[in-house]
């Protein structure tokens, strides 16, 4: 028997469309904050400020999306999304100060939001169910990408041009994106408004999250505040080590060792379960921070980025997995929406946090205590959930 398509015409361009909006947001997480400073005439602090508010707006966003799934067709809530992500991004040549630049920031975050929340679940009623491992596997693989191209290009735009292009670069990004979403064409079936099944439970604030991934959840968000100094403000730091040549490949030597060692681990996984795979990646990310904190060479430079790569790169998703896996299999979804929206949380707070620190102390002082503070969240992880046993997980 033939297995059903899963390279459809809908799938590739959802997949298009995600990977865009995530190169957008990569493009800006590390251009903005050099922006703010040197043209916006901003602190650490303030530039930091710039990545919280919009994770905020993104996470409040998020929450609710469930909601607007009830009351609309899922690819309504799509295409606005992205006609509120294109919109944003033409504005982003308007503000003259930092209070102009946050307004708008919280503004994206909520195209931003509504996007990534609206393709995780339109991809979902697009793959087969038998190819579902599969297809997520690659329509995941869009995010690394975007993880890679967005930093590249942008700090590459920023040397060698100036803002003016930097933010229309930005503008076709959200314009080819709605283009693609245009292209996509859900089932009937995954068109029509999703039915309210507990509408008395769902009015709680419970309602909006799945208990079983919160612990896993907060571990993400404890190594996401760690990771969130490095992703905003590497740039920023390259440039004081002068190393800015490097800091430009910092990302795409952290992307490549990423999907080079992605299907490893992923089968190490599987195999032996998450532990055996997550504290070893918690050991590298903690060194791949101490070396970075240490770096006065483009090779260690380069070497720390190889090592947050296959360290970041393997708990990030194994701690998803973890949220999906321990709930039960009809909240399976909602699982995913707390692990995300948890993460964020830590992850805009972090940053914020690091460029209040920053104000004080330089980026390679607080990147040493970084490192510390990797080794500690061992401890934090097996708290909350690294001493259950596998067959505490539940199968879906």
């Amino acid at each position: 028997m033939d297995k059903p398509r899963l390279w459809t015409r809908d799938f590739i361009s959802i997949a298009i469309t995600n990977f865009l909006v995530f190169t957008a947001f990569f493009y800006l997480l590390v251009t903005l904050p050099i922006y703010a400073i040197q043209k916006l005439h901003g602190d650490e602090s303030e530039a930091g400020l710039i990545t919280t508010v919009f994770l905020i707006a993104s996470i409040l966003t998020r929450l609710f999306a469930g909601k607007w799934f009830e009351k609309a067709e899922k690819h309504v809530v799509f295409i606005s999304s992205l006609l509120v992500l294109f919109t944003a991004s033409i504005l982003y040549f308007i503000p003259q100060s930092l209070t102009g630049l946050l307004i708008l920031r919280f503004f994206h975050g909520i195209g931003f939001g509504m996007a990534t929340t609206s393709t995780g679940a339109i991809v979902a009623d697009l793959i087969p169910e038998s190819r579902k491992g599969e297809g997520m596997g690659y329509y995941g693989l869009t995010l690394n990408l975007a993880m890679a191209i967005g930093p590249f290009l942008g700090l590459t735009v920023m040397q060698q041009t100036g803002t003016n292009v930097m933010f229309i670069i930005n503008v076709f990004c959200a314009l080819f994106a709605l283009v693609a979403g245009l292209l996509v064409k859900l089932p009937k079936k995954a068109s029509m408004p999703e039915k309210v099944i507990e509408r008395k439970t769902n009015m709680k604030f419970g309602g909006y999250l799945e208990n079983s991934a919160i612990p896993v959840s907060l571990v993400s968000a404890f190594f996401g505040m760690i990771y969130s100094g490095i992703i905003s403000f590497v740039s920023i730091y390259a440039k004081e080590q002068s190393l800015v040549e490097a800091g430009g490949y910092f990302f795409v030597v952290y992307a490549v060792v990423l999907l080079i060692s992605r299907p490893f681990t992923g089968k190490w996984y599987d195999l032996f379960g998450a532990n055996i795979i997550i504290y070893p990646a918690i050991l590298c990310f903690g060194v791949g921070t101490f070396l970075l904190s240490i770096s006065n060479t483009s090779l260690l430079f380069l070497t720390s980025a190889a090592f947050i790569g296959v360290g970041w790169g393997t708990m990030f998703p194994s701690f998803q997995t973890i949220a999906i896996q321990v709930a039960p299999p009809k909240k399976k979804t909602l699982a995913t929406a707390t692990f995300l929206t948890i993460y964020d949380f830590g992850f805009g707070i972090g940053s914020f946090i690091f460029g209040i620190a920053a104000a004080k102390f330089n980026h390679g002082t607080l990147y040493f205590y970084c490192s510390f503070l990797i080794i500690i969240g061992i401890g934090i992880y097996y708290l909350l959930h690294g001493r259950k046993p596998s067959h505490s997980i539940v199968k879906s």
